[in-house]
């Protein structure tokens, strides 16, 4: 049973990772975009482990949502991706401005 807090111990590493990762890139918009999704994979994966050690299925059905919001998010990040890259032919942040106007 020690060896499941391991799983828990290395999701909320996972996550502050991802959160520092967040908060120090602020100029490649490909790898914000990609430290959202593995939040949301981790916060998946973090559901599905207490969903195991608590015995219930609910944790399971909330893995299902997120991985569709992932999914749906990841279509919509990238296709604002492919049409600011074809602005711009870079994916620097600090140009953003465009997408305003």
């Amino acid at each position: 049973m020690l060896y499941l807090l391991y799983f828990d111990y290395l999701s909320i590493l996972l996550i502050f990772i991802s959160f520092w990762g967040l908060l120090i890139n602020r100029t490649n918009l490909l790898i914000l975009l990609l430290l959202i999704e593995l939040i949301l994979i981790i916060i998946g994966i973090r559901s599905i482990f207490l969903s195991f050690l608590y015995d219930d299925l609910l944790g399971q059905l909330i893995v299902f949502f997120i991985l569709t919001i992932a999914a749906c998010e990841s279509v919509i990040g990238l296709a604002i991706i492919v049409v600011y890259y074809r602005l711009r032919g870079t994916l620097d942040l600090n140009l953003i401005y465009v997408l305003k106007t």
